[in-house]
């Protein structure tokens, strides 16, 4: 109806000028005598284009300060949706949690446009204690500070603000508290986020649906928290039954026999066959070296594997110095210059080198290996790890196809290990003839030192393994016998 409407005003204008020329061709030239006649047909036509122009320079006007008022909102709008998604790329990157709170408030107060934003959190003993906030200064009282539940100067009930806020007790005379919104961790509400001004606000729906969003953000970097600090619980007890594994079927069995030996020693001398009891004591001193190595390999396996500013090699040559001299073996490690400018993601590094690490304990404990050589380098769009020894080799077919005769190798881990940073396993082996380990992971494109091609191995890194049969890791074996 609205454009019909707009229709008959033009369709009106037009039929009122045309009457009015008709007019001035016939009554009015009896009447008015030129030039009046014209300059009343000019008047009235001007009269009608001024009315017709105020009449659409209004609906510009209004439709221009409607499309001003949307295209703000859009950017606000905009802005929030921008700072839920950077705070929701800080939660899931599991940035430290007190700076994703110390975010969130920032950004609340930054995109509502207020003089304080603060954020208060049930403490141990469920009492309110301030967490963070971003605020002008003088908007808080003195003396406030992070995680306080009685702050110096504060009062204990909110003399001015919302009623029954918690937050306000942490403002200065003056500023209250005008928005809020519950902060959420399950199904139970744990605090609140707020928003401070001195002077009287109204807020949009779009200003609490932004505050929600924030208050929820917050819910979700407990959450994290939480998890995290589950999954550290959990990797501290999964280290210790590992420790424990290896106590019971290294040490512990170890320790019995040094015991068994040392009675059949005792009954040797007692009754006088010193020769015998000379061999029991050379196989005692045999077992009690092996030990030895243990513990210091154990001791090893619990310092830090690959620290970020150490990098996968520079962590790799050290152990490898370290298990040469622990294993009297002669270990050569090289890696390429495009592997060692690599940034490689955390977890990819602890992985390769557990990868390394448990290759290198079952050479020392079943290969009877000489030498033990370990490449690192980039082909292509992988990282490639090697470890390859000349020892007495095992029948990798036969650990390919019956799995369950192999109960004692560790090419289970190593294939877990490589599939949790979506790289694989494989490895080279035939009696007689050593064994090779082969890990490889793929590296992002672009990535720092991710994009060149080395033309091989480092010389004399990697012993030639033609005509050794080659096996992926489909099967929950272990590598050389454990």
């Amino acid at each position: 109806m609205y454009p019909r409407r707009r229709w008959a005003v033009v369709f009106g204008a037009i039929l009122f000028v045309g009457v009015v020329e008709a007019l001035s061709d016939s009554l009015f030239d009896a009447v008015l005598p030129f030039p009046f006649d014209t300059l009343l047909v000019i008047a009235v036509v001007a009269t009608v284009a001024i009315v017709a122009a105020w009449y659409a320079f209004r609906i510009i006007d209004r439709l221009t300060s409607d499309l001003i008022h949307r295209h703000q909102a859009l950017k606000s709008r905009n802005a929030a949706l921008r700072a839920v998604y950077d705070v929701s790329l800080a939660v899931s990157g599991q940035a430290d949690p007190e700076e994703t709170l110390a975010a969130i408030v920032d950004h609340a107060r930054r995109l509502l446009r207020v003089d304080a934003a603060l954020l208060t959190l049930q403490g141990p003993e469920d009492e309110t204690r301030l967490r963070a906030f971003s605020a002008s200064p003088g908007v808080l009282l003195e003396g406030t500070g992070i995680a306080t539940a009685g702050t110096p100067g504060a009062s204990e009930t909110a003399p001015h603000g919302v009623p029954g806020s918690d937050l306000a007790r942490y403002l200065a005379p003056g500023y209250s508290i005008r928005l809020e919104a519950p902060v959420g961790h399950g199904e139970m509400r744990v605090g609140s986020i707020g928003l401070a001004t001195a002077l009287p606000r109204r807020f949009s729906a779009a200003d609490l649906e932004t505050l929600s969003a924030l208050a929820t953000q917050v819910g979700l970097a407990l959450e994290a928290a939480r998890l995290r600090d589950e999954l550290r619980a959990l990797a501290v007890q999964g280290e210790r039954e590992r420790i424990a594994r290896e106590m019971h079927d290294g040490m512990a069995q170890v320790l019995g026999y040094v015991n068994t030996k040392s009675q059949a020693v005792e009954e040797l001398l007692a009754a006088g066959r010193v020769a015998d009891a000379g061999r029991q004591m050379a196989e005692l001193a045999a077992v009690a070296r092996s030990l030895y190595v243990d513990v210091r390999e154990a001791i090893l396996s619990l310092s830090p594997p690959v620290l970020p500013e150490r990098g996968l090699a520079a962590a790799l040559e050290e152990y490898a110095a370290r298990f040469a001299e622990s294993s009297k073996m002669a270990v050569r490690f090289q890696a390429s210059s495009e592997v060692r400018d690599l940034s490689l993601a955390q977890e990819v590094g602890a992985e390769m080198f557990g990868v390394a690490r448990e290759a290198l304990t079952n050479i020392r404990k079943h290969a009877h290996a000489q030498r033990v050589t370990i490449g690192l380098t980039v082909e292509g769009s992988e990282v490639l790890l090697r470890v390859a020894d000349d020892g007495i080799g095992f029948d990798s077919e036969r650990a390919g196809s019956e799995p369950e005769k192999w109960p004692h190798f560790g090419l289970a881990g190593m294939r877990e290990r490589a599939e949790a940073v979506g790289g694989r396993i494989e490895w080279q082996s035939r009696p007689g003839s050593g064994s090779t380990v082969e890990m490889r992971v793929p590296v992002a494109p672009g990535g720092n030192g991710g994009g060149s091609r080395p033309s091989g191995p480092p010389d004399g890194a990697i012993r030639d393994s033609a005509g050794h049969q080659a096996v992926q890791s489909p099967v929950p074996t272990r590598s050389e016998a454990d």
